[in-house]
């Protein structure tokens, strides 16, 4: 990145162009961050399948640059940022919070809507954007657009880590890591001893599935139509599986729980028909969390009959209920002491250059989905899938 005078800086970036497109690798102009945001510059970020609904969406306003998993170093700070300073390592929360709102004042900083207005309109928080190219405006993506070499970000997206923490591993905390962690620990409240059931095993169902192991559950049940993806599951802490193309969804979590069905269930596919299945396999004063995104003319169809006598709880969780600056910082530390699974979540580590290949393994039905490519400002050799096998990680109470 160099010095383009006017405190405007050049950097390499993958711009979404279109509709579809393929992502066009271009020389873009950054500002100086403002005085409440940060400049980052990011060392790994991950290829999510939610940049993949921004790119086929005709919604996302372009050109934009896309990517919201990142984890970098600070470089320079506004002059009223207090939080981070210069040469911090920090992870990026795509949802920053106004802390002053009833929510963020509450504690309920997930659902502060401080952040959506200019995540929609593609721009920071004060509705502007530091993105251009010879003097025509470039959007931002969920106020981070981490698929570049640096990134002007708002202070609350930035949490700092410790020092010895990988960056590729903590560019994933930021989103499916954090969300489906939270979904069991924050939303769920799991208890130890419990039974949870998990659908839809990908990369926010493992995690849910790591922190249903973490709260102590005894028994994690997962639940997917994809073998591969049921073994995965095994090595991240599921006790049990169930194969819902091929099995009764009901009456097998039944049949593990002595007749009653779980007492949490936590559903990641953002499919209406395994949040049926999950409520009926739940049972009697049990709680199912809904983290995974419908599809807007979906239909959810529950039993009116005797919905009151079964005092069940049926949740939305929005980002995993996390509060970033708490959950963030812990998973790090679960990670570090050995508790928390990251390294096998790195599927494969490129460049920015290869982006595009990363997109395509979306389409790929055979393409493992547990885990991220990560893009690197430095690549390593990719993590061995020996690697799921390697490690034995105990619940942590």
């Amino acid at each position: 990145m160099k010095e383009a005078g006017g405190r405007m800086m050049k950097m390499k970036a993958a711009v979404m162009t279109g509709v579809g497109a393929p992502l066009d690798i271009q020389e873009v102009d950054l500002a100086a961050p403002k005085s409440n945001e940060v400049l980052v510059k990011i060392e790994a970020t991950g290829v999510c399948h939610s940049d993949l609904n921004a790119l086929n969406d005709a919604s996302t306003p372009t050109p934009t640059i896309l990517g919201h998993e990142g984890a970098g170093i600070v470089t320079e700070i506004g002059p009223n940022v207090k939080n981070v300073k210069v040469g911090d390592k920090v992870a990026l929360s795509w949802v920053p919070y106004c802390g002053t709102c009833e929510f963020c004042v509450t504690g309920a900083v997930h659902l502060c809507e401080s952040a959506f207005g200019p995540m929609f309109d593609g721009t920071l928080l004060d509705g502007t954007s530091r993105l251009s190219k010879e003097g025509a405006t470039i959007f931002h993506n969920s106020l981070l657009s981490t698929f570049a070499e640096y990134a002007v970000v708002p202070e609350m997206s930035c949490i700092k880590l410790p020092d010895e923490m990988p960056m590729a591993q903590a560019s994933l905390i930021g989103c499916g890591v954090a969300t489906g962690y939270g979904a069991a620990v924050n939303a769920a409240k799991v208890t130890p001893g419990s039974t949870v059931a998990v659908f839809g095993i990908g990369g926010v169902g493992v995690n849910a599935i790591q922190g249903a192991r973490i709260a102590g559950a005894a028994k994690i049940i997962a639940c997917d139509v994809k073998p591969a993806n049921l073994e995965i599951a095994k090595r991240f802490g599921a006790t049990h599986t169930v194969n819902v193309a091929k099995e009764n969804v009901e009456e097998r979590l039944k049949a593990l729980t002595n007749g009653h069905g779980v007492h949490f269930a936590i559903d990641c596919s953002g499919n209406t028909k395994a949040t049926e299945n999950a409520w009926n396999g739940t049972r009697k004063g049990g709680t199912v969390v809904v983290v995974g995104a419908f599809n807007p003319e979906m239909v959810l169809n529950l039993p009116a009959s005797g919905f009151h006598r079964v005092g069940k709880i049926l949740k939305g969780s929005f980002y995993g209920d996390v509060q970033p600056f708490r959950d963030f910082s812990r998973i790090a530390q679960l990670y570090l002491d050995g508790k928390f699974m990251l390294d096998e979540l790195v599927l494969e580590r490129i460049k920015l250059n290869d982006i595009n290949t990363a997109f395509d393994a979306f389409h790929d039905c055979n393409c493992i989905n547990v885990g991220r490519s990560v893009i690197e400002s430095s690549t390593q050799p990719s993590l061995d899938n020996k690697e799921f096998e390697s490690k034995k990680i105990e619940p942590v109470i």
